[in-house]
């Protein structure tokens, strides 16, 4: 296999260990041909991204099946958790810096200037709201 950009062709870590690449990612209708390729494994499928941004997010999401790692990777970001049982957490990530977004949890997160960020999402049934 060639080399490829996680940026433009994330991967999905499957059943039995296997780690698929993905077809280029081109916005939100990729979500849902994703869940088509790959649903069948169910709560234990992970799809890893690496996602720029240069603005904070314009809404919140929530994975109701599993953890997704957040790991920055340059810049800052400043993820806001709304947890299930009505607590809430800001964390400041730095380069190298990871969270945890927990089953359930809203998350949102703020970019002053520029971030990049690597994420590791149990996203099957992945929830939006506006923010």
């Amino acid at each position: 296999m060639s080399r490829k950009s996680l940026a433009r062709f994330p991967i999905h870590l499957g059943l039995g260990a296997k780690a698929v690449p993905q077809p280029e990612f081109n916005g939100v209708e990729w979500y849902e041909a994703y869940g088509a390729r790959h649903g069948d494994d169910g709560a234990e499928g992970r799809l890893v991204s690496l996602h720029s941004f240069d603005e904070s997010w314009e809404s919140w999401e929530m994975h109701p099946k599993g953890d997704e790692v957040v790991v920055c990777i340059s810049g800052d970001i400043t993820l806001h958790q709304e947890h299930s049982e009505g607590t809430r957490d800001t964390i400041a990530l730095g380069p190298g810096e990871y969270a945890i977004n927990p089953p359930g949890c809203w998350h949102t997160a703020d970019v002053q200037n520029s971030a990049t960020a690597l994420f590791i999402t149990a996203g099957e049934g992945t929830q939006h709201r506006p923010r």
